[in-house]
């Protein structure tokens, strides 16, 4: 694997456009066995940094533009006009050398709604192979988790009692313990598995590039800002990009692979000519093939966060009571790659039901050993937990659409959290329920002041509160729609409709976001989108 800075004037049989969770295993994928050539492109830089391999370090990335676009939305009338905050990692490995590292797929009936969505071959069932073949799981095994894949999934090895004590309160609350969420029911509390290897992240580009280090038939570009797909005809032939103040061109033989997310993608279809005509030529773009649906269908999980002050050294926080344990804690950590440095944050939390008559849980909870305040960008100089509670399955949807031609420029990003008033009320059940869990009697000896939440109990006031303080929790997909009917941007292959030689594969491609974190489905899209080029090859 060679990570060139000279000009690539040679064409390649495969192009691949960004080195995020998907791509990342379709270059390892597509360049196995050596018959194929493959060009990965990416605008970051390498992820070999300790900020990205010691997990407790990423924090650093969130809050700034460091291995992060750091986008930010429209205003967003549901949340009172405030804009929002969509961090997404601009690095080898893309978010998934940045996230928390928790590992869950969702539900089955996400796959099989999937499926009855017109994304044939898209089913639980039938994707379920795809998840086995990525994992190597240290704890659990067949029929549900995989051993011996590339991708590392772990407990984690902190060895925090307050994350434990989280689960307790919810069994307090009623609900029932839950020791594998990707297993044969998903309802519960209990604590994450994460992409951890040896108390190390187990990014994409450490799970699938590192493996493919040796091959001479993968190139790897890094700081390779693509700026449009080059068509012949209308077929896919390369992809022109910048790269140290020069424009390149890198051409495809076979095909050309968008792998961006659901940002990245939708705006370089739509400044290649792929996209709403309308807006495309307001912003004098040729129109290649006018497709409505890309850049729609944008939308994410609307997430709220509740913390507490604490005492308790077994938490994380900038506070002078904690520096002596946490320089200890560095310590274990360089000895055997234990403890709280090994930590994701959001250790624990669970899948409830908001109401009774909910087919399946409607609502998640990630339980955070630090107080987390505007993505980190707010500091409280204090030790303390939160946590956050999301709507697994929400009805507003909203756009992705360029600000300009100018393919340098951030793009328009507009997931219209809280347009839909069943999303408000679904939230203000899931804060109660989670209010109810957190005053429990398990974390009593953790709890001291209650934060920017304290005194909010009624429903009105809660509503008010999320409109302050909503925001995402980092699931963006959707906007490049696999499926059917007319208005998919994709057949259920992931090929472009319209044109040759050019798919998507990455979070963009799910017709519906899953219940839960949105790593390991991306992951299993590029498994099984590297399977599905293969068998046309």
């Amino acid at each position: 694997m060679a990570d060139t800075r000279d000009a690539i004037a040679e064409a390649f049989d495969y192009v691949i456009v960004g080195a995020g969770s998907a791509g990342c295993v379709l270059a390892n994928r597509l360049s196995d066995g050596g018959q194929a050539s493959v060009l990965l492109l990416e605008a970051g830089k390498s992820d070999k940094t300790p900020f990205l391999q010691i997990p407790v370090a990423a924090v650093v990335t969130l809050p700034r533009r460091f291995h992060n676009w750091a986008y930010e939305t429209v205003p967003q009338a549901g949340l009172g006009g405030r804009r929002g905050y969509q961090p997404r990692g601009k690095v080898l490995g893309g978010s998934s050398s940045t996230n928390a590292m928790i590992y869950t797929r969702g539900s089955r009936a996400d796959y099989d709604r999937w499926a009855a969505m017109g994304a044939t071959g898209w089913s639980f069932d039938e994707v379920l192979p795809y998840f086995l073949r990525s994992e190597d799981n240290e704890v659990h095994g067949p029929p549900y988790h995989g051993r011996g894949g590339p991708l590392s999934v772990a407990n984690l090895r902190t060895g925090n009692p307050v994350p434990e004590a989280f689960v307790q309160a919810a069994i307090q609350c009623g609900y029932k313990r839950n020791a594998d969420f990707n297993g044969p029911s998903q309802e519960g509390f209990g604590h994450y598995q994460v992409t951890q290897r040896d108390g190390l992240r187990c990014s994409a580009s450490k799970a699938f590039l590192d493996a493919a280090a040796g091959r001479q038939n993968l190139a790897v570009a890094t700081e390779a800002h693509a700026t449009r797909v080059v068509f012949e005809a209308q077929r896919a032939a390369g992809v022109e990009y910048l790269r140290s103040g020069r424009r390149q061109l890198a051409r495809a033989r076979r095909e050309v692979i968008l792998s961006s997310g659901a940002f990245g993608s939708p705006q370089l279809l739509m400044l290649s000519g792929i996209g709403p005509g309308e807006h495309l030529q307001a912003l004098g773009i040729p129109v290649l093939v006018d497709a409505p649906g890309v850049g729609a269908n944008l939308h994410d999980h609307p997430d709220v966060i509740f913390a507490y002050t604490s005492d308790s050294t077994e938490l994380l926080g900038l506070a002078p009571r904690g520096f002596a344990r946490q320089l200890r804690e560095i310590g274990r950590f360089r000895r055997d790659r234990t403890g709280m440095i090994t930590t994701n944050f959001a250790e624990a939390g669970g899948f409830l039901r908001t109401r009774p008559d909910e087919d399946e849980p409607d609502a998640q909870l990630h339980f955070v050993v630090a107080i987390v305040a505007d993505h980190a960008r707010k500091l409280y100089f204090s030790l303390g937990f939160s946590c956050h509670v999301c709507v697994l399955c929400p009805r507003s949807r909203g756009t992705l659409r360029l600000a300009s031609p100018d393919p340098l420029a951030a793009p328009l990003i507009d997931p219209a959290f809280l347009s839909d008033a069943g999303d408000v009320e679904r939230l203000v059940r899931g804060f109660r329920l989670t209010r109810e869990i957190l005053e429990a009697p398990a974390l009593a000896p953790y709890r001291k002041k209650e934060l920017w939440t304290a005194g909010i109990r009624d429903d009105e006031a809660i509503r008010a509160l999320l409109r302050q303080r909503v925001d995402t929790v980092y699931h963006p997909v959707g906007t490049c729609r696999m499926g059917s009917d007319a208005r998919a941007v994709l057949d259920p292959a992931l090929r472009v409709r319209g044109v040759e030689g050019l798919r998507v594969v990455d979070a963009s491609v799910m017709p519906r976001v899953v219940s839960g974190n949105t790593n390991a489905p991306t992951i299993m899209i590029g498994e099984k989108g590297s399977e599905l080029i293969l068998q046309e090859a």
